[in-house]
């Protein structure tokens, strides 16, 4: 697996031994007690809310929600989850949290304008918070302690590389979500190191039939198309449909994994995948919030911690074949 760029999560634990000895009180016992029940993850039980914008049923977002619910689990955390497309929904979902009075808030800012006044309320009321995924820009501006995501630019950058690797001369970039910064990122730094001619083609991804039409249209329309790239596992099998219907031999590649993406690059009909290992995202982001809580502490001093951009092909996919299959990759 090739990395493009690496970033720094510690994993901390802390186990307090002390050893007191002539004193005539039980309260070095006590604080050891203590201090190695907080390090199990007991204590207050903490309520961290987590708000995405996500439309239902995606993959990625599923495994996301796997990584912080077993942080959550190791933390002895209330995980509570919602999300909406819309950044003007997603707002009032963060809103509904800050009332709720929780301990914590992770969130996406795919859409930075619409989350910018909701966010300084909950830094005014004291409560953490966290972002994820995108808007790694945007993020200390607003108040969070820390960013867990890829850089986007630099993640495009190395999937225009791999186009170059592989020959391609024309390729379109798949927006699936329009106003998302980091999609409009990745598109941008792969259309920076692409050697060849890349535009972008928007499609509505809440409807998976549409998107096929508006790439079928486009493979039509412009017939020496030979790369594809989307920015979601689920679009890349539409964008292979879509191809063979109309007798396509354009190489289709993908941002994100999910199981049935690791049978696509072993079999060749996708040709590679950007991976920002989403799983850690959400591991790291609860993780991140249990320990500011409880020890005060900022994984990356406060910097974008980078889960990736890794580079997963045919080569490389059997090392991530059993971490897919239980949903985790």
């Amino acid at each position: 697996m090739k990395r493009f760029a690496t970033g720094g999560l510690a994993a901390v634990a802390l186990v307090g031994v002390l050893a007191l000895s002539s004193c005539s009180s039980s309260g070095g016992k006590e604080a050891a007690e203590e201090e190695s029940k907080t390090a199990a993850g007991g204590g207050p039980r903490l309520k961290i809310a987590m708000v995405t914008h996500s439309a239902q049923g995606d993959t990625f977002w599923d495994i996301v929600q796997k990584g912080a619910k077993a942080a959550a689990a190791k933390d002895n955390v209330d995980f509570l989850y919602s999300a909406d497309p819309e950044g003007g929904k997603q707002a009032q979902l963060v809103q509904a949290a800050i009332d709720q009075k929780v301990d914590g808030i992770i969130v996406t800012l795919a859409k930075p304008e619409a989350l910018k006044d909701v966010l300084k309320k909950a830094t005014d009321a004291k409560i953490p918070v966290v972002t994820i995924n995108s808007g790694a820009a945007q993020s200390a501006e607003y108040g969070a302690l820390v960013h867990f995501g890829q850089d986007e630019t630099v993640a495009g950058e190395a999937a225009g590389e791999e186009f170059n690797k592989l020959g391609a001369k024309k390729a379109v970039c798949v927006i699936h979500e329009q106003g998302n910064v980091g999609l409009e990122d990745r598109c941008a730094g792969a259309k920076k190191t692409f050697k060849g001619q890349m535009e972008n083609l928007f499609v509505q991804g809440s409807n998976m039939p549409q998107v096929k039409s508006s790439i079928t249209a486009k493979l039509q329309a412009a017939k020496d198309t030979d790369a594809i790239l989307t920015l979601g596992a689920p679009f890349a099998a539409t964008a292979v449909d879509s191809a063979k219907e109309v007798g396509s031999s354009a190489k289709v590649a993908t941002f994100d994994m999910n199981k049935q993406l690791i049978t696509a690059l072993k079999d060749g009909s996708i040709q590679f995948a950007v991976d920002q290992q989403p799983y850690l995202q959400g591991y790291g982001a609860v993780d991140e919030l249990w320990l500011y809580k409880t020890n005060g502490n900022v994984i990356g001093g406060g910097r974008p911690v980078l889960t990736g951009p890794a580079i997963v092909t045919k080569d490389t996919a059997d090392a991530i074949a059993p971490f897919a299959d239980r949903g985790t990759r």
